[in-house]
């Protein structure tokens, strides 16, 4: 009868994990209740729902590169031509490479991801029902890994109780069965939640997504530097047309870089 022990762990393993992913999906549902269908999408806004903090300031580097208000060089520096900001993600940039109006891309970039004007932008979107809040962006990825791994859990236990000597109480067939039952449950669970869950990407809630889907159909001429910089927006760096300044990005800071 030892097997029945390795069964109910199964189960314990399997129905904790997937009432906390149902309980997250939930959550993370929530977001998409009531959004502003009718907002239109900034550049600054399409990057974050694409990308993030770092996108926003990937994008707002370009674009100041692309003015000739900030010098991106192919080593991976970055140079202020312009110290005035028109707004606040091009200060937040500004302040990042510091008084000496040069510093290296990477902190730069990673400073301006973590500035205040950023946080207030993933609030605002947040609020508008257009990006997903970190806390259901986190639980419902979390969710999903502690289910997949109770599937290998009761996989495991299984296993083990097959491989014990001889139940003379139940047939082998009927242990794999029984086992079955909770392997099902994690198994389904993590279909459902491939179909709920997955129109969520990590940044932008279905409502999102789908404005940025509007931006990107708007379009404009292949010239019009608009149409240049929503595609950085949406789809980051690697959308750089100029090779100097899409390697400018590219570039790491040494080892021995203080």
């Amino acid at each position: 009868m030892f097997w029945v022990l390795f069964l109910l762990s199964a189960w314990s393993v399997a129905a904790v994990s997937c009432t906390r992913l149902c309980l997250a999906a939930a959550r993370a549902a929530a977001v998409d209740t009531d959004p502003d269908a009718t907002h239109d999408l900034t550049l600054y806004e399409a990057a974050f729902l694409s990308g993030g903090p770092a996108r926003v300031a990937e994008l707002t580097l370009v674009s100041m590169a692309r003015q000739r208000r900030l010098l991106l060089a192919h080593t991976g520096w970055a140079t202020v031509v312009d110290p005035r900001g028109r707004d606040d993600m091009e200060r937040s940039v500004i302040g990042a490479i510091g008084p000496e109006g040069q510093s290296r891309i990477a902190p730069v970039r990673a400073g301006a991801a973590a500035a205040d004007a950023v946080r207030t932008l993933a609030d605002r979107l947040v609020s508008a029902g257009l990006a997903v809040p970190d806390g259901a962006r986190t639980t419902v990825a979390a969710g999903v890994r502690q289910v997949r791994a109770a599937a290998l859990t009761v996989l495991v236990l299984g296993a083990v109780a097959l491989s014990m000597p001889g139940q003379p109480d139940m047939p082998r067939t009927l242990v794999a069965l029984w086992f079955g039952l909770p392997l099902a449950l994690t198994l389904s669970c993590l279909v459902i939640a491939r179909v709920e869950v997955h129109p969520y990407s990590r940044w932008a809630s279905p409502a999102g997504q789908r404005l940025l889907g509007a931006l990107v159909r708007q379009g404009g001429g292949p010239g019009d530097d608009r149409t240049y910089l929503t595609t950085v927006a949406v789809r980051g760096v690697r959308a750089v047309g100029e090779p100097e300044l899409r390697a400018a990005f590219e570039q790491r800071t040494p080892y021995w870089h203080d």
